[in-house]
């Protein structure tokens, strides 16, 4: 009764202010616009107060750090304890030039590695093939072979790193290589950290860098997944990623939706492999883009982490409490990025950083401010470091848990961005599934639908983007771009025909025969393309023995 008096007065006094002191002085300042929403069409109130977030939600909703449904962080001291993991993706031209901006980067302070593979890389073609031409070391690190991974990560001790490789559709490939360098360094495999993407079903959705159809797509990723529960129980055996959603141009609800139904994919795969639930639940990691709508991101973030606790024990009946946890990887937003007056990047970039912290991230990679005209400079990939470094030892937003938790704008956010993200998923399942929905183009076109209506708003100016629309300068660029030399390509073509000169052909060509054999069965392929990867056979090999059994993916168009 008394807290229902509470609420009436409440009430009464909030109609009270509006009367006396909010209508004159909207009669004398008007706001600047009629409605004021975030990217996912979520309407901003002008003031929240108690009576949007009840308190009697306080313990279903929000509870504290550390216990479900994790609203608050899924460590009880979070920051307190130790900061996240400060990530900078890098990875261009050679192996010999990204290990050399690695070992930069672990001396100004980085925690952990981010791999970026180039083009080829990622399309499973060596640096010789022709589909290569052009494209080797451009977006990243050509990685042809066991050679090139060894010279990677030479001097590198990777018992004492965590490493995160972006890669997909040759994740296996990829990780078979980093367990074979370890094994060259004498280390137990055991003991190896880090993550790899290993996410196709985003390739499909906004990427495109996919080789094989779904079906086996999800047989490696479920092999994957088999094989680290045995050997690899550190290891994140996949990153389930809104990020390229995100840069498709998907809405923050969007980006949370689609990420989640991709997983709900996942663990159904994987069970259907049978795994159980709670061998596998407790290495599954995200990877989420920051944006610039600062009260929406670190809501999104909140959102999440219930959503996934709730669907991980009561929709798949897990029972370890690990396997209710949304461990995450955040990164700024690369299509936030103006080629316009790249300083202000530094900016946006800051306030992302700020967001993800706030929103309970356990490991971030920051943009550099030259990234829309190219590779990051030194300079930039540094400064970009020093932004979460100073967020982490300076900022002071380290020292509690949650400090925004129990904003009732914060709160109310990530109520709406729950319902609205359960009402997308209850439509896919009703389609059929997250397949189903991607087949039929369901999930493309809400992002480019998204993705249009934000376009218009800024070529309209109802989106401001500073320097771009509004705020505009005439400039000459200064900023030193990146450039890769046509040499590299030369090189690492000359390095492979060595290779296959020095390495046991007949031994590579049995192995690949025997992964050929067990790739029309149902054996898990993860041995046979590490013994064929300490074996020297390249990227391309494999890829091409596995495409000759699965055929290539072919989009569908969709008009």
């Amino acid at each position: 009764m008394r807290d229902k008096q509470r609420r009436e007065e409440l009430k009464r006094r909030k109609a009270a202010w509006e009367e006396e002191t909010l209508q004159p002085s909207l009669r004398r300042f008007p706001e600047r616009q009629e409605r004021f929403v975030t990217d996912s069409g979520i309407e901003i109130a002008r003031l929240y107060t108690p009576l949007d977030f009840p308190e009697e939600r306080y313990t279903q909703d929000l509870g504290f750090p550390g216990d479900y449904p994790y609203t608050r962080g899924i460590h009880p001291t979070m920051y307190r304890g130790r900061f996240w993991t400060m990530r900078q993706y890098a990875g261009f031209a050679t192996a010999e030039e990204s290990n050399r901006r690695y070992k930069y980067l672990l001396e100004q302070g980085q925690t952990g590695l981010s791999v970026a593979f180039d083009l080829p890389t990622q399309m499973g073609y060596d640096s010789d093939h022709p589909a290569a031409e052009g494209e080797v070391g451009k977006v990243g690190v050509a990685i042809d072979s066991l050679q090139d991974m060894e010279t990677l990560f030479q001097d590198i001790p990777l018992d004492r790193v965590s490493t995160s490789m972006t890669i997909n559709a040759t994740a296996a490939i990829l990780l078979a290589m980093y367990v074979a360098v370890a094994r060259k360094q004498r280390i137990d495999p055991q003991v190896l950290r880090g993550t790899i993407q290993n996410d196709i079903l985003k390739e499909y959705i906004a990427r495109g860098t996919y080789i094989y159809p779904p079906e086996p797509s999800m047989r490696l990723i479920t092999d994957i997944f088999a094989y680290a529960r045995d050997h690899l129980p550190h290891w994140n055996t996949i990153s389930i990623s809104g990020y390229h959603i995100r840069e498709a141009g998907a809405s923050a609800v969007q980006e949370v939706a689609f990420t989640l139904a991709n997983a709900i994919t996942y663990v159904e795969a994987a069970l259907r492999a049978g795994l159980d639930i709670d061998a596998f639940a407790s290495r599954l990691s995200f990877f989420f883009g920051v944006h610039n709508r600062f009260l929406e991101e670190i809501a999104k973030f909140r959102a999440a982490r219930r959503l996934w606790a709730r669907i991980m024990r009561e929709r798949f009946q897990a029972q370890n409490p690990r396997s209710w946890l949304l461990r995450f990887h955040s990164q700024t937003a690369g299509c936030t990025l103006t080629a316009q007056q790249p300083e202000n990047n530094i900016i946006r970039v800051t306030l992302q950083a700020l967001a993800a912290v706030l929103g309970g991230t356990q490991s971030l990679h920051t943009n550099a401010l030259d990234e829309a005209l190219g590779l990051p400079s030194e300079e930039a990939a540094r400064i970009a470091l020093r932004t979460q470094q100073v967020i982490a030892h300076e900022s002071g937003v380290t020292e509690t848990v949650d400090p925004l938790g129990g904003s009732y704008a914060i709160e109310t956010l990530t109520n709406e961005i729950e319902t609205r993200v359960q009402q997308y998923l209850e439509k896919i399942e009703a389609m059929g599934g997250m397949l189903r929905a991607i087949e039929t183009g369901y999930v493309q076109e809400e992002i480019q639908q998204n993705a249009y209506q934000y376009q218009k708003a800024v070529e309209e100016k109802r989106a401001i983007v500073v320097g771009v629309n509004e705020f505009v300068v005439e400039e000459e660029t200064t900023v030193p771009i990146v450039r890769i030399d046509p040499a590299v390509e030369k090189a690492q073509r000359e390095k492979l025909a060595q290779l296959r000169q020095q390495r046991d052909n007949e031994k590579v060509r049995a192995i690949l025969s025997r992964l050929e054999e067990a790739a029309r069965g149902n054996t898990n392929l993860f041995p046979i393309i590490l013994e064929a990867v300490e074996a020297y056979a390249t990227l391309g090999e494999i890829s091409d023995t596995l495409r000759h059994v699965f055929g290539e993916y072919q989009e569908k168009v969709i008009l």
